[in-house]
């Protein structure tokens, strides 16, 4: 099980860095969030999705980050599919943000117990 918590986290880590950095300075992601009625939010996504990613590699070094940005990111997921949902995509459009919400939702559980 420490293995797939391993995996996971590295995943999770890698895509919102990556994910943080493309929503803070792409025009596909200006365009998206216009799409999801949240162009105001941008930035703070962005912000939070990149921090999120730093914090599950700081949290080899203090325990505390891991548990806030893995929960964090869970949140920031849940919120993502919501908006999927609400705009009416695709289960194909929404299914990264809900193996996200899986992913990170496991990472978090598994460093709490």
């Amino acid at each position: 099980m420490q293995i797939a918590f391993e995996v996971c986290r590295a995943i999770s880590a890698l895509a919102f860095v990556g994910y943080g950095v493309a929503c803070l300075g792409t025009q596909h992601m200006v365009a998206e969030f216009d799409r999801f009625g949240l162009s105001q939010f941008r930035k703070l996504v962005g912000a939070l999705e990149l921090l999120g990613g730093l914090g599950l590699v700081a949290g080899y070094f203090y325990r505390p980050l891991l548990l806030i940005s893995a929960g964090g990111l869970t949140l920031l997921m849940l919120l993502g599919v919501w908006t999927r949902i609400r705009i009416r995509d695709s289960v194909i459009e929404t299914l990264p943000a809900a193996a996200f919400l899986g992913l990170n939702f496991f990472v978090f559980w598994y460093a709490v117990f």
